[in-house]
């Protein structure tokens, strides 16, 4: 599948979201292609737990590695979640996720260290990953100020046009609430990314309130893990 397959699924009608659910293994990325969705779109989060390591603490090679297993159990397309680029040039950023087989990524706009990057720098490195990957890629660029900034929409806004303007697809405010979706719509052109809780209502909502695609972070992967630790105690009892 190519990133061209991908990103005509973006082109949505208002109210029915592209919902990308979150494999964080090869199994999990079987059981959600199985279960008739388009494309998947792996959480950065879910993935490091099932690793073994804290958010933000997956080595690059690992994080790749993971890409390219869950890349090879499905034949759908896979965005990957790839937190900050791992402080690799754009050349090499690139090249990597096309060789692990994704058409798409997230990249976000903070350090990793709880502070946001300055915007039009980021805005500059986007447009250098841009040209490296051509159409080659969907980039999903995260919008932060919601997790660590003002949680201001104004300042949200602002950063997603310069990222827009960079060539970014998408944008992803993440965390902010759907009550302020609507004022993002109708500042930013384009597809915008929304996080989505585990059940069919919030979905609906975020749809009913503009988000044109739907992912759910390490959700689903705390669910199962959830599940499966229910099921233990109670085989224990």
């Amino acid at each position: 599948m190519t990133a061209s397959t991908f990103r005509a699924l973006h082109d949505r009608a208002v109210g029915d979201p592209l919902v990308l659910p979150g494999p964080w293994d090869a199994a999990s990325a079987r059981v959600l292609a199985d279960a008739g969705y388009p494309a998947l779109a792996t959480p950065s989060a879910g993935v490091a737990a099932a690793l073994g390591y804290d958010d933000g603490a997956t080595p690059p090679d690992e994080m790749f590695a993971a890409v390219r297993r869950i890349v090879r159990a499905v034949s759908v397309p896979v965005s990957a979640d790839v937190e900050g680029g791992y402080g690799l040039a754009p050349r090499e950023l690139v090249g990597r996720l096309l060789e692990a087989g994704a058409v798409g990524c997230n990249l976000e706009d903070s350090d990793g260290q709880g502070a946001l990057k300055d915007p039009q720098r980021h805005a500059d490195w986007l447009t250098e990953v841009r040209a490296e990957a051509g159409d080659a890629l969907f980039i999903n660029a995260r919008v932060d100020t919601f997790l660590i900034g003002t949680g201001d929409p104004v300042d949200a806004v602002e950063r997603a046009r310069l990222y827009v303007a960079a060539g970014a697809d998408c944008v992803y405010p993440i965390l902010a609430p759907p009550q302020v979706l609507p004022q993002l719509r109708e500042g930013i052109s384009g597809p915008i990314n929304m996080a989505a809780g585990p059940d069919r209502e919030s979905i609906a909502e975020l749809g009913r309130q503009g988000a044109t695609r739907i992912t759910f972070g390490p959700g689903m992967q705390r669910y199962a893990m959830s599940a499966i630790g229910d099921l233990a105690a109670e085989l224990r009892a």
